[in-house]
């Protein structure tokens, strides 16, 4: 896999709560890359909260110090890049992004719901009808998300482990060896 995949980067895009940390974490050991979160990035770099930069700062300065961080991570190869949730949103990100192999990961928002219940740390869902908010945004990002290279539904059942072994035997189908 290391020599198919030539150093190139991998970003996990998807909803918030879909498991692009976890995953990304078991991918990165798998094929001995480095692991970055890009929310764990800005929180340390701000030294706040995403719930703070959020009620403080406003989500457009949120979305700025990520498209910021996402450039001066795709600087850098041989890594497992977890992005916010929103990330994709951003037309320049999607220059970032295309420097490596974009993975969606793709979970039903009913899933979500129960793995985010108690939560709190979401400042998208902080509201009365966190459903509908999940809705909206997977309308507002789906076609964006679409246009990644590798699409991978998840299903309730499957594990962390599972999900990054099925990604790691579907990228030599969209890799070509030189």
């Amino acid at each position: 896999m290391i020599d198919l995949l030539k150093g190139v980067n991998l970003y996990l895009i998807g909803m918030m709560g879909v498991g692009k940390t976890t995953v990304g974490k078991l991918l990165a050991q798998e094929v001995g890359y480095r692991f970055v979160d890009t929310d764990e990035i800005i929180v340390k770099a701000v030294g706040k909260s995403i719930n703070e930069i959020f009620t403080e700062n406003g989500e457009t300065d949120f979305r700025q110090l990520e498209s910021d961080v996402l450039g001066q991570v795709c600087a850098y190869t041989k890594l497992i890049v977890a992005t916010g949730g929103g990330i994709v949103m951003q037309q320049q990100n999607w220059g970032y992004l295309r420097h490596g192999l974009i993975v969606w990961l793709d979970v039903p928002i009913q899933i979500i719901l129960e793995r985010l219940a108690e939560d709190h740390t979401r400042p998208l869902l902080q509201n009365s009808d966190p459903q509908g908010k999940l809705s909206s945004l997977l309308e507002q990002r789906q076609h964006k998300y679409s246009q990644a290279d590798l699409h991978i539904t998840i299903t309730a059942t499957e594990t962390p482990e599972e999900i990054a072994t099925r990604i790691l035997t579907t990228i030599p189908s969209i890799l070509k060896k030189s």
